[in-house]
């Protein structure tokens, strides 16, 4: 089979735009949204390439099954789904499209924040319900603040720009990049960012190191009651803790796209107890993990995507 007939089984629900590209591309498929573990561990081994979205995941058990496999494609941002260590083993690339969600993402904590700063939803509420208070719904100024990024990749950077249009500060932290502050952000520490945000936004991935990364001691660490904002992975960010800050007044406020467990009918004792908390208070704003799900994002994240698998 020449390089433009490389065989793909796509395994998650894709958004219709990417079959005439991958057409166009000379690329051959099969779409099997529905496919179970037991059947992608059946029918691998005859592809070249494997494309999912948020489903499946890829672990030694699906390699070792797939000794054909070439390459993965991620259609979204993250890649904790993947075995990366594995792909890297047996030479498999992996491609994902984090250029593809970044301004939706970018626009999501923006339009969440400035929710939680003007007492949006919680003013909503209230007006529906016949009561007009004003002084109990007077707002900050997003201008006025300090925010700090965890993360200066495609979102980071992204969030950046648009904050920039406030004319708040914005300071950035990247353990992975150097030399990047730029117009929209200021390069910083994480102990600068701890001393002197307001606002901390989750940009980055999940990784061991990152996992419960936003726990007690993280939280108490800040010099000031700061907002926080979760628009990555769930994981990153321990409810408990975050509840324990809300109660203490260290963390004045959160807006989470995502949650340590976004299976709602299945949440631990714990887990319930935190979100129960999260969902009845007027300083939380929470969506279900939307921050990248726009109508024009479903289909850029394809165009990046098959251009990957193109070049690549």
């Amino acid at each position: 089979m020449s390089q433009n007939q490389r065989s793909i089984l796509i395994a998650d629900e894709m958004h219709p735009s990417l079959f005439a590209m991958l057409d166009e591309a000379g690329f051959v498929y099969d779409y099997q949204p529905k496919i179970t573990r037991e059947g992608l561990l059946e029918r691998l081994a005859s592809f070249d390439g494997l494309i999912i979205r948020s489903k499946t995941t890829v672990d030694e058990e699906i390699f070792s099954r797939a000794p054909n496999l070439q390459f993965i494609g991620r259609a979204g941002a993250g890649l904790d789904l993947i075995d990366l260590d594995a792909a890297e083993r047996r030479n498999v690339r992996v491609f994902h499209a984090g250029m593809g969600n970044r301004d939706a993402v970018a626009e999501h904590m923006v339009g969440m924040l400035l929710g939680l700063l003007a007492n949006i939803v919680k003013a909503d509420q209230e007006v529906r319900q016949g009561i007009w208070d004003r002084e109990g719904n007077r707002g900050y100024e997003l201008g006025s603040l300090t925010v700090g990024l965890l993360g200066y990749g495609n979102n980071g950077s992204a969030t950046a720009r648009r904050l920039s249009g406030f004319g708040c500060r914005v300071l950035a932290y990247d353990k992975y990049l150097t030399n990047y502050g730029d117009a929209f952000a200021q390069e910083a520490s994480l102990e600068q960012i701890i001393a002197e945000a307001d606002v901390l936004s989750l940009h980055i991935p999940l990784t061991d190191d990152t996992r419960m990364m936003i726990n007690d001691t993280f939280i108490d660490r800040f010099a000031k009651p700061f907002y926080l904002i979760n628009v990555a992975r769930g994981e990153i960010t321990s409810l408990a803790a975050l509840v324990r800050g809300l109660e203490s007044g260290k963390v004045r406020g959160a807006c989470l796209d995502v949650l340590e467990n976004e299976k709602l009918s299945k949440l631990t004792p714990d887990q319930q107890a935190s979100f129960d908390y999260l969902r009845q208070s007027n300083r939380v704003i929470l969506t279900p993990h939307i921050a990248g799900w726009t109508h024009e994002s479903y289909v850029r994240i394809n165009e990046v995507l098959v251009s990957q698998l193109v070049a690549g």
